[in-house]
């Protein structure tokens, strides 16, 4: 990937110079819930979508028959300052791929020593890409539909790196949090800007930056999740639990998801696994950043998010 190396100078530094000169924009007008609100539309927190991390989202059904999702927010005391300005900055995000922030609430929702203050998000009816993988009911993704959401979500990762300031690293990248909306165009639905807010709630707002080493790891964090996405694409299973084990990766060719039969694009397909082995790898080796593997989705295997 030495072209790709090339390239990627050139596109750092141009995502530098526009990251310099771009001033985020202010937030949509967002609304502010009460927490009976919340409570109703969830039908009492009865309505789960996702419990796997330790902050669950709900599907939501206002009054007015708006129709969202709804996120915990999970916060000690002493993270509370830092809540307003999570708001503020999530309503700064507009991108094809993230999924759209239009309301909060400040609780009084309580366990033990944590508060729990939620964020409503806009509904994406088709359900989330695990839904679509696992459920048999559900109309089978082809091929040409897995290769856009897997640039999708690699673009949508480029913005929140680049192009967000301060940039984002914290995402939770999974099958359970990408959202499909009618079209099959794939969302983000986690990001936490926690550190972010810290900074902002104690420092300068022009001047706060996640540390170097924050930003390493988070990198890396980040593009290992996207691998698995790929994988997960690929194969129809989450491979989180085996993806470590030796010789997996040289294997992978041999689990293609049952559900793509012979409907697939034998080069594309190893162009993906390619991303995605480098994806895997980059967590303890050479890093490699999204900008780079958006080259090789697009030019090597010309995928398009049209």
């Amino acid at each position: 990937m030495g072209t790709a190396n090339m390239i990627l100078k050139i596109k750092l530094l141009f995502l530098s110079l526009f990251h310099l000169r771009s001033q985020p924009s202010p937030p949509f007008l967002l609304k502010r819930y009460s927490y009976r609100d919340i409570k109703r539309a969830t039908d009492g927190f009865r309505r789960v979508v996702d419990n796997s991390s330790q902050e669950a989202s709900y599907k939501a059904k206002f009054l007015n028959g708006r129709v969202g999702l709804v996120r915990e927010v999970k916060l000690l005391d002493d993270d509370e300052v830092s809540f307003p300005y999570e708001v503020q900055l999530l309503g700064r995000l507009h991108h094809r791929h993230i999924l759209a922030l239009y309301g909060f609430s400040t609780g009084p929702k309580r366990i033990t020593s944590y508060r729990f203050r939620f964020l409503v998000f806009e509904n994406i009816e088709s359900g989330s890409l695990k839904e679509h993988l696992s459920d048999p009911l559900k109309t089978p993704l082809n091929w040409r539909t897995r290769l856009k959401i897997a640039v999708g979500i690699a673009a949508a990762v480029e913005y929140l790196q680049f192009f967000c300031d301060p940039p984002v690293f914290r995402v939770s990248i999974s099958s359970s949090t990408i959202m499909l909306d009618e079209n099959f165009t794939p969302k983000i639905s986690d990001i936490s800007l926690s550190s972010a807010a810290e900074n902002h709630a104690t420092e300068n707002p022009t001047s706060s930056r996640c540390p170097e080493e924050c930003r390493d790891e988070g990198c890396r964090n980040v593009i290992f999740q996207l691998g698995l996405v790929i994988l997960e694409l690929i194969t129809g299973v989450d491979m989180a639990q085996w993806v470590q084990e030796p010789c997996f990766l040289r294997s992978i060719h041999k689990m293609i998801d049952p559900d793509l039969g012979n409907s697939y694009d034998a080069r594309e397909l190893n162009g993906l696994l390619n991303v995605a082995r480098l994806c895997i790898r980059s967590i303890d080796e050479t890093r490699i950043y999204t900008p780079q593997i958006l080259w090789y989705l697009q030019k090597k295997i010309r995928i398009t998010r049209k």
